[in-house]
């Protein structure tokens, strides 16, 4: 169906500035958004030992349930302060980062359309677009190892499109 409203719901980690796609949804409610949790928790598995805290702001999409499933996985749930953006200043960046980059840039045609552009834009986010906060490295970089210095003098660049074209990564040929 065109022009509708989607929602969709994303995690992020804060130490990594890893992106997760949770899910997209005409409908948001409470045990959609508890399910996509309990989605997120098993895609994780053992990875969920490494979370401390889930920040999530006051909508009453979230629901007990989807506080107990990080609750039984020992990950404390921090509710956001009322009307206090900077208290998520990360996911809102994030938010700010997706429309950006790319949803004020691409005509999304419906939820199967975004969901396959959002699973495309993740993948760029977290193997390739660097974070200033990490020190010019991409989420999936290995942080026990050095920064290459790259020289580029006299090499060419090859340029690989991403959702076709609307964003590209270089690298040295």
């Amino acid at each position: 169906m065109l022009l509708q409203r989607l929602y969709v719901l994303v995690f992020i980690e804060h130490g990594t500035r890893r992106l997760y796609i949770a899910g997209v949804t005409a409908n948001p409610t409470g045990p959609w958004v508890a399910r996509q949790a309990r989605n997120l928790a098993m895609d994780l598995g053992a990875g969920m030992e490494a979370l401390r805290f889930v920040i999530r702001d006051r909508d009453a999409k979230y629901t007990q349930a989807f506080d107990a499933v990080f609750l039984a996985e020992d990950v404390q749930v921090i509710c956001a302060p009322p009307r206090a953006p900077r208290a998520n200043a990360i996911c809102e960046r994030l938010v700010g980062t997706l429309r950006r980059e790319l949803l004020d840039r691409i005509l999304i045609l419906g939820a199967v359309h975004l969901r396959r552009v959002l699973a495309e834009y993740a993948v760029h986010y977290n193997g390739h677009r660097p974070h200033q906060s990490r020190n010019q490295r991409h989420p999936d970089a290995d942080p026990s190892m050095p920064t290459p210095v790259v020289d580029l003098t006299g090499r060419r660049i090859k340029r690989r499109p991403v959702l076709g074209g609307l964003i590209n990564e270089y690298e040295a040929a």
